[in-house]
């Protein structure tokens, strides 16, 4: 472990947490306080590749990977000539041929997407996948699920996963008019969903949906249901939207629906494809698509949208998958690993407890029984139990995400001598809880 402390930072560090009610709740977003597994925050100094480090100059084996967008790890190769880009200009305000370029070639990987429109974060890109919905269809009602997670604007937080867990809307400064434009239905289950369709006759706009969730843990969809999903869409004359803001380029370049085989109407992404800046676009069907102005009637826009420096970065990121596929599929096969690492774990101290990995993502709950499903089996998470074993881990040098809601992310920079450590990891902290009966 790296001991060091940079010069000065440990003395700024110590003044930051001192002031730390400055930030609304310690945090500038909810979870990064760590509320959900209690003790001190973790305050990230620095990160270089898999590596997060605290004020003291600790190394930490980071699974938060910034919730996502991380996939090549802190200090990607890409993540050069910085100051070079930013002396051509962070903001134009007009269009740039960068920006032209990265959409005709998200274009090229998701065919679904014919048109698209950059913003600077996943929320306004679902924000304005909805709009856009709502004004072709000139209807307001939107059906989600419950434990997806779409933002934080009013729509999206209604009994969404992640950390957001908004039960009550009203407490939560959601307006109660909304709720009435508003369907939240059981993940994976169909039958549900025709119980609310039945009662919301031709008011339909739009069905949105993560078509892999990663916001309850990692979740994948049964078979049949984003068919069905897809068939009711079209049956009331309504749009189905996928959030792709985890998924696409974390499940490689076709994202999620080349997978699941699925063409949703419209699309959004995001995460990854910044590598590590605020850079999101959502788009669809041309059709629909030309109901945004200055063409249609419906707006979107922002003074950041499409900003040249991080359209460069969305560039160089598409770039780096395209050259190198084989540092993506060797992360899986590390992913892999640890996935198959942990199931022995398990099994040795006789936790029946589910373990999920698909590609770069690894999952597993403090529940026994068959992978999660729906938001109601993750409910019954023993979050008691997750609070200790991220302390546990915290202090055997790695870093999970303060929230039993959240999933592990690897990198391509996350090596093998990593995950070996993690598993040694994983087992002294199971066996530790084990006796003291916290599992």
């Amino acid at each position: 472990m790296d001991a060091r402390c940079p010069a000065g930072t440990c003395v700024l560090v110590a003044a930051m947490i001192e002031v730390l009610g400055a930030l609304a709740g310690g945090a500038s977003s909810p979870v990064r306080a760590g509320r959900r597994v209690g003790g001190e925050p973790f305050v990230c100094v620095r990160g270089d590749g898999p590596y997060a480090f605290d004020a003291t100059g600790r190394r930490y084996i980071d699974y938060v990977m910034g919730y996502g967008p991380l996939l090549f790890g802190h200090t990607p190769p890409f993540l050069r000539d910085l100051d070079a880009l930013a002396a051509r200009g962070v903001v134009f305000g007009s269009t740039s041929p960068d920006e032209l370029a990265l959409a005709e070639r998200i274009r090229t990987h998701l065919p679904s997407m014919e048109r698209l429109r950059f913003t600077t974060t996943g929320s306004e890109a679902v924000q304005g996948a909805v709009r856009v919905a709502r004004a072709f269809t000139g209807r307001d009602l939107v059906l989600k699920f419950a434990g997806n997670y779409h933002g934080h604007f009013d729509l999206a937080l209604q009994d969404a996963g992640a950390s957001a867990e908004t039960p009550d809307a009203h407490r939560s400064g959601i307006p109660r008019a909304l709720l009435d434009d508003l369907i939240v239905a059981r993940y994976n289950d169909l039958d549900d969903v025709d119980r609310h369709l039945a009662r919301a006759g031709d008011r339909l706009a739009a069905i949105l949906v993560e078509p892999i969730c990663g916001n309850m843990g990692l979740v994948e969809t049964v078979p049949g249901f984003l068919d069905g999903l897809q068939a009711r869409a079209r049956r009331h004359g309504a749009l189905l939207i996928f959030d792709e803001i985890i998924t696409w380029l974390r499940l490689g370049l076709g994202g999620a629906q080349t997978r699941v085989g699925v063409t949703p109407d419209l699309t959004t992404v995001g995460k990854v494809l910044g590598g590590g800046f605020p850079l999101a676009a959502f788009g669809g069907r041309a059709d629909v698509m030309a109901m945004l102005a200055p063409d249609g009637p419906c707006f979107t826009g922002g003074t950041h949208a499409g900003m040249p420096f991080a359209v460069a970065l969305g560039l160089r990121v598409l770039d780096t998958l395209e050259n190198d596929p084989e540092s993506l599929l060797a992360t899986n096969r590390r992913a892999g690993a640890l996935a198959g690492g942990i199931r022995r774990i398990l099994g040795d101290l006789a936790l029946g407890y589910a373990v999920l990995q698909l590609e770069s993502i690894v999952d597993f709950k403090f529940r026994s029984g068959s992978p999660t499903r729906s938001y109601d089996d993750q409910r019954r998470d023993d979050q008691r139990a997750y609070a200790a074993f991220y302390h546990a881990m915290r202090e055997r040098g790695v870093l999970l995400p303060p929230s039993h809601n959240e999933v592990m992310f690897l990198s391509t920079a996350h090596g093998e001598a990593d995950i070996e450590l993690t598993l040694h990891a994983i087992e002294d902290s199971l066996s530790e809880l084990r006796s003291k009966g916290t599992i």
